[in-house]
């Protein structure tokens, strides 16, 4: 059999495995929490599995050595420890995370810096002037440019269109000969095609000529005069170019050949040519942050927290002016009350300029208010009497009433779906919520109230009446949901959805909800009382959570002891495995349930990068995957890989999963031997890989 096939066999057999294993595990676990309502609870843990328990589960993995820590210094005593992270030093990550200056800025620093298309709109249209610092020159001449060669594209497109639609003979004219002068076995072939301009289209082989000529000259200018150059002279030389040569040095430098051109360079200066060349990488720097922080935190609790309520309350960093917004809202909103009480955490996303602008609540207009009845002019006249509007003021006056927050703030944030609401409730909160606006949300401003556009009046939402007292309403109200009952419960739920089972017994959920309500919302108090619980440690909890992609691949980090250098090749790894960071567009977040991520495609992706991170052969990534043997490294393969499931997986690998590892061994792949030279040491990598792409990692 070819040996290029080997592997394939071996990833097959594996996913094979992997399928069978994890559907009857996950079957396994729904049927014990089937009934949520039973009061028995299951026989409780072994002792020697607690500490691994609470790490899988407490979080992003286990590192080697964790579970030694830990037994040191007493399980009760480290959970407490976790929930106060500010106790806790983590200047380790800090120097990681220090060249990433997009971390630590504004909005409004973010779009000055990196500027949007509304920003080079207002320069073109002479409402802004360009800026005098050389760097943020380069990069508004860059944007500037890129932004009217997309413009010009439009036009041209448009006018190719309306040239068409007048003269509809000539467009049938030209979309003939490639049909009418070839054979039918040519037609595939383009170079009869006749182009916009009335010239021949260039041929197959034209194009290709062309590409190698355009190579050529790349390969010449990257090779010999960039990346040859010291890292300050590659960026003063960048500086320097003409602004339509740096437009083809972002054609030529893509994806992770744009990595070479700003290796070794200064955080700003690196910043400043991304933002020149893909301005997109930039953003790249807070997924690249928070797989870094999933990693490499002390505080893990507060980081799996953090990831908790983010996807809570979700916002999508593809909307717009959000992608600017997303960095200081996890920053700001987000991890500052990762542990603290819920109506603060909730108050804190209500008044975010990016859940108002990803849920449009910026947008919103009373009916009734002075905005939408007399248009965006203020009157003059004594407050509380208005003219009558005008018919060309109404045509123009701001859109009304929009139900998309007050909608999913009770759905999604407070309430849940079953939380006792109805439309008419949607409707009076969202009323409540007018004039919770953003000041100028295209160049990065804060929140605002804006008193015209609130609609006043009294509001009646849940039974209570709202008094008119314009901002203080919507306070009122975010209140009053923070403390209801079925916040209590829905919240409760969702954290013993993540922390202890799918389907989550309703015991363990409704003591949880009553010390949510006992203790003012506090979210430590809730996780103390879910952590001393005894369904938290029943036995069938154990490895009964299904990774998600993003917890898999920062635990496969943490596990392999890998040292990442850069972070963007497992961001990449994300997208493939479909989950990628802060890019759910709808409100609901993530799913958290096994169903959403267990099948044949993403444990092949799971698998995959195991062998690649393991092998070393990850960009941006080394590890010594023998270190994560303790002691002198065995040289029989089978030794190894029992040394390795224990120091991965605590030895927790059933029988069948170590018998088709076992058989692996035998491959030269994984052997690194053959009959003949049986002194050459186990490849530790590829066993360390189908350890981390076994069923026993995939979950928690």
């Amino acid at each position: 059999m070819p040996a290029a096939r080997k592997p394939l066999i071996l990833l097959g057999l594996i996913l094979l495995m992997s399928t069978a294993v994890l559907f009857a595990i996950d079957k396994k676990s729904k049927a014990k929490h089937a009934d949520s309502t039973a009061s028995a609870v299951a026989p409780p843990m072994e002792d020697d599995k607690r500490i691994v328990h609470a790490l899988n589960r407490f979080t992003f993995g286990v590192r080697p050595g964790d579970v030694d820590r830990v037994k040191a210094e007493g399980l009760d005593k480290w959970f407490d420890e976790q929930l106060h992270p500010e106790k806790i030093d983590d200047g380790a990550l800090e120097s990681r995370l220090a060249p990433f200056r997009t971390l630590k800025m504004s909005t409004k620093e973010m779009v000055e810096n990196f500027p949007p298309p509304q920003v080079l709109k207002a320069i073109e249209n002479g409402r802004m002037s360009m800026p005098r610092d050389p760097a943020k020159k380069a990069v508004y001449e860059s944007r500037m440019a890129a932004y009217q060669q997309r413009q010009q594209n439009k036009e041209d497109k448009a006018a190719a269109g309306n040239a068409a639609v007048a003269d509809p003979e000539m467009s049938a004219a030209k979309a003939q000969p490639a049909v009418v002068t070839q054979s039918v076995g040519d037609q595939k072939d383009a170079s009869q095609e006749v182009s916009a301009g009335n010239e021949p289209a260039p041929t197959a082989e034209q194009r290709k000529q062309q590409k190698q000529r355009e190579d050529a000259m790349y390969a010449d200018l990257d090779t010999d005069r960039l990346l040859k150059l010291p890292p300050d002279d590659r960026y003063k030389a960048i500086l320097k170019m003409p602004v339509e040569e740096r437009l083809d040095l972002a054609k030529t430098y893509k994806g992770p050949r744009a990595m070479q051109l700003v290796d070794d360079m200064k955080p700003e200066q690196r910043e400043t040519v991304e933002a020149m060349i893909q301005p997109q990488a930039v953003l790249g720097e807070l997924a690249e942050a928070k797989l870094l922080r999933a990693i490499y935190s002390n505080r893990q609790l507060d980081e799996v927290m953090t990831d908790f309520w983010f996807n809570h309350f979700n916002v999508f960093i593809g909307k717009g002016p959000d992608r600017y917004m997303v960095s200081a809202y996890e920053r700001d909103v987000i991890r500052p009350h990762a542990l603290g009480k819920f109506k603060d955490i909730l108050a804190a996303t209500a008044k975010s300029p990016a859940m108002l602008f990803y849920l449009d609540n910026w947008q919103s207009v009373g009916p009734h208010s002075e905005l939408a009845l007399y248009g965006p002019q203020r009157f003059a006249g004594r407050r509380g009497r208005f003219p009558r509007p005008r018919p060309q003021q109404a045509k123009n006056r701001p859109s009304g009433l929009n139900e998309n927050y007050a909608r999913e703030i009770m759905e999604l944030h407070t309430l849940g779906v079953d939380g006792g609401y109805t439309q008419k409730d949607v409707t009076e909160l969202a009323k409540v919520l007018t004039g919770w606006t953003i000041e100028r949300p295209q160049l990065g401003g804060e929140f605002k109230f804006n008193e015209r556009a609130h609609e006043p009046g009294a509001k009646y939402v849940l039974g209570r009446k709202i008094g008119e007292h314009g901002e203080k309403e919507g306070e009122e109200m975010l209140d009053v949901l923070a403390h209801h009952p079925s916040t209590a419960k829905f919240i409760s739920r969702k954290l013993a959805m993540r922390f202890v089972s799918d389907n989550p017994p309703q015991a363990l959920v409704d003591r949880m909800a009553e010390t949510f309500l006992k203790k003012d919302g506090d979210i430590r108090e809730v996780l103390r009382t879910m952590f001393h619980s005894p369904e938290f440690w029943a036995a069938d909890a154990y490895r009964a959570k299904m990774k998600t992609p993003f917890e898999f691949v920062a635990s496969a980090a943490r596990a392999s002891g890998a040292d990442i250098q850069n972070a963007l090749p497992l961001v990449a790894t994300l997208n493939r495995m479909g989950m990628p960071l802060y890019a759910m567009q709808p409100p609901t977040g993530y799913s958290m349930k096994a169903e959403a991520w267990v099948n044949s495609s993403a444990l092949l992706n799971r698998m995959n990068f195991a062998l690649q991170l393991a092998s070393g052969r990850l960009p941006g990534t080394s590890l010594d995957p023998q270190a994560l043997i303790p002691g002198p490294a065995p040289a029989d393969p089978q030794a190894a890989l029992a040394a390795l499931e224990q120091s991965i997986l605590a030895g927790d690998v059933s029988s069948q999963t170590h018998a088709v590892m076992q058989k692996q061994l035998g491959d030269p792949q994984i052997s690194q031997r053959k009959l003949d030279d049986a002194d050459k040491k186990p490849n530790y990598g590829a066993i360390a890989g189908l350890i981390m792409g076994s069923p026993e990692f995939q979950r928690r």
